[in-house]
């Protein structure tokens, strides 16, 4: 039998560890495996060709928010230019509510729900036998069809993590992609917005094994390993290992990536960390929200202060690449209120600032609660947010303007200066500002077409020149201008200003 296991990145630097996953499971199968990553941004028609030239007897996607439309097209016109092909979804995009995906699109042969190692591994075995079909009832997490009915099989225990090959075993690094490596599965917090709190236990692999793969990445001199561990600390002690661990072999080279719980951050991790060479570390820490009542609604620690705290003491390390997150949209966050949640998490000055919109995800228990928060949401995936019983429409909208000049401003870099003057010459608070900001800037209709770096700079300043008696045109030039040397070189820089600051 030939298998493809394919998916849709959402950029081509970005990987899939899933589809490492069942290639390392099935190699002692007889099957001829293959693995091709494409990415959303593709040409439909290249990927489509791509896929009927494989000619393969089992098609198997990989689902998540950013793909699934596109696969759901792929696949349906898989089926139509060849119908012998079997036709398998697995991700968790399908893995919920997966029986309505199966009867409204008759063209998919089976759905793999939940973790798909095992599943994937004895649905090719049952595929191998004559008479097969009559053992599907025997593939746990399986949905599939037999006399024109859907079945729904029982869903799969919890693997032991620890079972399942090293994922490069068998397959080589990309030198140009991000590694996304799992030290665990599942997560010890229950936010109602997340699909990991579905989940409700924490599967490490063992200390030694960590150690093992990350000295191959290391050997290897990969650009970045990205830790897709819910939450990295949850475990101070193993954290703080593996972190000495990757200071202690630091090849120079290797970037590491997690995802932190901010209160739960030690004075023995701060200090292992002050130890770190620049650049060595990104993390990422999702505040979400600051109004104590939001936070209890979606499950979270009501007191945000030691995690604000903590993340000051990071961001003053200046070693480490902080990048924090908002989510617009919770429950009893309105507009005024997300403001001062805005402003607390920029004061922190985290070298990036997502200002992310609500997602309502199958299976998460905020999609339980949709009615009784009133949430309206797009139908289709990424089902971001419209509106709630705090937010409407088109204050939302308004917040999509603010995230878009956060952006521009903020989190691609060249403007501090210009943003420090301005907010201390204004008195301002820095939601404020970005809002005033965003309000001139699509006003302005400047937003209708996309611009240069250097054009940014000549909206800046006309937005700032009239705004204020209290702007200096002196004073906003020199800190325009020691961004724009920080940004662009001497040449770069004698262009702009010969062509002048008119836009």
């Amino acid at each position: 039998m030939k298998i493809l296991l394919t998916t849709l990145n959402s950029q081509y630097v970005h990987s899939n560890p899933a589809l490492k996953y069942l290639y390392t499971v099935l190699e002692d199968t007889p099957d001829e495996v293959f693995m091709r990553e494409f990415t959303i941004n593709n040409e439909y028609s290249y990927v489509y060709g791509e896929l009927v030239r494989a000619d393969c007897d089992l098609v198997c996607f990989s689902c998540y928010i950013w793909n699934i439309e596109m696969i759901r097209n792929l696949a349906a016109d898989l089926k139509k230019a060849k119908p012998h092909v079997m036709i398998c979804l697995g991700g968790p995009e399908v893995s919920y509510e997966a029986h309505v995906l199966a009867m409204e699109n008759p063209w998919i042969d089976f759905i793999l729900c939940g973790e798909g190692e095992y599943s994937l591994y004895r649905l090719c075995q049952v595929l191998r036998q004559a008479g097969g079909e009559e053992l599907f009832h025997t593939v746990p997490g399986l949905i599939y069809r037999e006399g024109g009915k859907v079945y729904v099989n029982q869903q799969i225990e919890p693997m032991d993590f620890n079972s399942i090959p090293f994922m490069y075993s068998l397959l080589e690094c990309e030198s140009d992609r991000v590694v996304y490596y799992e030290s665990s599965r599942g997560c010890p917090f229950r936010c109602s917005y997340c699909m990991s709190s579905i989940e409700k236990s924490v599967r490490p692999l063992t200390i030694e094994r960590v150690k093992r793969e990350l000295g191959y990445f290391l050997h290897k001199d990969v650009m970045q390993v990205k830790f897709i561990d819910r939450t990295f600390n949850y475990d101070d002690d193993r954290a703080c290992e593996i972190i000495e661990y990757i200071i202690d072999n630091d090849n120079g080279v290797t970037n590491f990536h997690f995802e932190i719980c901010a209160d739960l951050m030690s004075d023995r991790m701060l200090n292992l960390l002050k130890r770190a060479r620049r650049g060595l570390f990104q993390l990422e820490i999702g505040i979400q929200s600051t109004n104590p009542k939001t936070l209890e609604a979606v499950n979270r620690s009501e007191n945000v202060y030691p995690v604000l705290y903590n993340v000051e003491k990071l961001t003053a390390l200046q070693n480490i690449h902080i990048h924090v997150d908002l989510i617009a949209g919770l429950p009893y966050e309105t507009y005024e209120l997300f403001g001062r949640s805005f402003d607390k998490v920029y004061k922190l000055k985290a070298d990036a600032f997502q200002m992310g919109f609500l997602k309502v995800l199958k299976g998460t228990a905020m999609a339980s609660m949709k009615r009784e928060y009133g949430i309206v949401f797009r139908d289709k995936a990424p089902y971001e947010v419209i509106s709630n019983r705090w937010i409407d429409s088109v204050q939302m909208i308004r917040l999509k303007s603010i995230e878009k000049m956060l952006n521009i401003y903020y989190n691609r870099g060249g403007f501090h200066n210009t943003l420090d003057y301005m907010m201390n010459a204004l008195q301002t608070e820095p939601f404020d500002f970005f809002e005033r900001l965003a309000d001139f800037y699509f006003e302005s209709g400047y937003h209708h077409v996309n611009r240069k770096k250097e054009d940014q700079y000549r909206i800046m300043r006309k937005f700032a020149l009239g705004k204020s008696q209290d702007i200096e045109p002196e004073v906003l030039n020199e800190a325009l201008l020691k961004d724009l040397s920080e940004a662009f070189n001497p040449e770069e820089v004698r262009r702009f200003l010969k062509k002048g600051w008119e836009i």
